[in-house]
């Protein structure tokens, strides 16, 4: 059996935590931020947790790790 390959698009935007979740950052942070508020430039800082009906599918594209 060959071995089974990463989704390397998905390995760029997620990461695994400890416990075990996966976790990714939000996107609209990397240009064109004078027009965005500071409240919203500082929430996009901050890395989400996928909801449980998505992290299914993304440890699919993720087999090690």
């Amino acid at each position: 059996m060959p071995k089974i390959k990463t989704n390397r698009a998905a390995a760029k935007r997620f990461r695994k935590t400890g416990s075990g979740k996966i976790v990714y950052n939000k996107s609209f942070a990397s240009h064109l931020l004078t027009k965005k508020t500071t409240k919203r430039k500082r929430s996009l800082r901050k890395g989400r947790i996928v909801d449980k009906t998505n992290a299914k599918a993304i440890k699919l594209l993720l087999p090690n790790g």
